[in-house]
């Protein structure tokens, strides 16, 4: 049977503009959430996000692409780039290779690119809207359409890297980023042949993504670095992000030919939906998403050593989430380490599916259990083991969880790599 591993990851995030700086922050449990200074907040209860510092994309894209783009595109763009070069697929770095990335051979040509967001180009379409509100003269960019439109992340990074096979742009709300990567897995095992470039990409920080999940209350009220506190008794909402995180997936055989480094394995998935209430989360839908990756993985809950959670810091969602866990891995799950690692990115909607499975590898690969932050009183209706300090573990197989509104869950099992 086909094993489908990972043998690149590129990210920016609130907490680094590479992977490998992002997940040192994971690891030092540092937060990424500050003011928020993208748009005017004087007027709203909503204070912090988990905003990108310093990004510099001009390695990847020039000054008219940069200015036709709207920022989600702009971050798949780069952490793709940052994936291939990762997986030893360009001829040079890409901070070598100017603004059009060089690719290594026929591989990598024949690969595809699967991209998940949940808002796609809302920044650029906000702002046009504000200019067609006022009545201000003009029209608006003849890209306007193209560039926010949710495949253009995973056509646009196809096209600079010279990937000519699939390509699919997924919208399932905050699991979009998972769902890509689980979709891309089931590709390889299927037979397909040239490499994936799978993740999620969101730059949702715009005055209509805060007013839009604000009134549906699912915002933090808190207004410092510590307002995203999953699992915490005093938490009240996620606090909304940006970033974006790509991995690269391939069959293991043709990753040991090419010398590949594995990071991981990808080993189970699955994609369900409730079928219940529009934003509200379903105990035995979340239940059914984990048996069900399991089941693909061939594996039983106690085969899992650690839970990468959802964990977004909205009250019913942790207290769900956690139910769930404690209904399916029964007597095991006082023991079963968890932690959740929006506690420091924020909510970056489908890249945080994404880059928490990226962090999950990691784990399993350096054995060790990343900290949750801003948990001094756990809620007593979340009875998991959440860990609070960087722990080592002798962890061989973990489960990632993303869930999303309208019911939809993506979960991925993964095992670290073997000799």
């Amino acid at each position: 049977m086909t094993q489908v591993v990972v043998t690149g990851i590129g990210a920016v995030t609130p907490i680094g503009n590479t992977f490998g700086d992002s997940w040192e922050s994971v690891k030092g449990g540092r937060s990424g959430i500050g003011p928020v200074t993208r748009f005017d907040i004087s007027d709203l209860p909503w204070k912090v996000a988990g905003e990108l510092r310093d990004f510099d994309d001009t390695a990847f894209l020039d000054s008219r692409e940069r200015r036709r783009l709207d920022l989600f595109v702009r971050y798949a763009v780069a952490a793709s780039a940052m994936a291939a070069d990762d997986a030893g697929l360009l001829i040079r770095p890409y901070g070598s290779a100017g603004p059009v990335c060089d690719i290594s051979d026929e591989y990598l040509s024949s690969g595809g690119v699967l991209i998940g967001s949940s808002r796609g180009g809302i920044v650029m379409l906000e702002e046009a809207s504000a200019v067609a509100g006022h009545g201000r003269r003009g029209r608006p960019s003849p890209f306007l359409m193209s560039s926010t439109t949710i495949s253009m992340a995973s056509s646009l990074a196809a096209g600079k890297l010279g990937m000519r096979g699939h390509c699919l742009g997924i919208s399932n709300a905050c699991a979009s980023g998972a769902a890509a990567i689980g979709e891309a897995y089931r590709l390889i095992r299927s037979g397909y042949e040239g490499p994936l470039l799978a993740g999620g990409s969101e730059a949702p920080l715009c005055r209509v993504c805060a007013e839009g999940y604000g009134a549906s209350g699912a915002l933090s009220r808190i207004a410092d670095s510590t307002a995203s506190r999953p699992f915490e008794k005093s938490r009240d909402g996620f606090v909304l992000a940006e970033g974006a995180c790509v991995m690269v997936l391939e069959d293991r055989g043709h990753a040991l030919r090419r010398g590949a480094r594995i990071w991981g394995e990808i080993i189970g998935y699955a994609n369900t939906v409730d079928a219940s209430h529009m934003t509200r989360p379903c105990l035995d839908g979340a239940v059914r998403a984990m048996k069900s990756a399991l089941r693909d993985a061939g594996a039983t809950p106690g085969d899992i050593g650690y839970i990468n959670a959802h964990g977004t810091s909205t009250p019913t969602g942790d207290r769900i989430e956690s139910a769930a866990v404690e209904r399916l891995f029964g007597n095991v799950s006082p023991a079963l380490p968890v932690s959740a690692v929006k506690s420091m990115t924020g909510h970056m909607l489908a890249a945080s599916g994404a880059f928490e499975a990226a962090c999950t590898l990691m784990s399993l690969r350096e054995k060790i259990i990343p900290p949750t932050i801003n948990l001094h009183k756990k809620d007593d209706d979340c009875g998991l083991n959440v860990v609070t300090k960087k722990t080592e573990a002798d962890i061989d197989t973990a489960l990632s969880n993303s869930f999303g509104f309208g019911g939809v869950h993506a979960v991925l099992v993964m095992k670290g790599p073997s000799d």
